[in-house]
């Protein structure tokens, strides 16, 4: 016995409209899920610390006077232990992000606001 819906059914909800799903266009998009899964995972400890947690774990091996050198740490301490499959990772001009790139798509994983501020900030410490 099926159980078959009529038009308006209030039992089923009514059918979505969704774009097509993104498939893989050359080999190294398949490998995107696992780096982006990694990297995250190594995320989580840090979008956890403040700003001053994280000034002594960032800086404890090298002083990050500069930008550069404090988003250089960030992404240093975010790709720690992970294969990324030659994709390319870069912290974003406005350093909310992490940006892969590298197949026909890129992907974006999200700083928390301490990690920005820890980039953005220019008082030296």
């Amino acid at each position: 016995m099926s159980i078959a819906s009529a038009p308006g059914d209030p039992l089923l909800p009514p059918p979505t409209l969704r774009p097509p799903a993104l498939r893989p266009r050359v080999p190294r998009d398949l490998s995107l899920a696992p780096v982006a899964a990694a990297i995250d995972l190594e995320l989580q400890h840090l979008r956890k610390l403040t700003v001053a947690e994280l000034r002594l774990e960032l800086d404890s091996l090298e002083q990050c006077a500069t930008r550069e050198a404090r988003a250089s740490r960030v992404l240093q301490a975010a790709l720690k232990d992970v294969d990324t499959h030659h994709w390319w990772a870069e912290i974003t001009d406005d350093a909310a992000r992490l940006r892969l790139t590298g197949g026909s798509v890129s992907l974006d994983l999200g700083l928390s606001p301490a990690l920005m501020h820890f980039i953005e900030d220019s008082d030296g410490h």
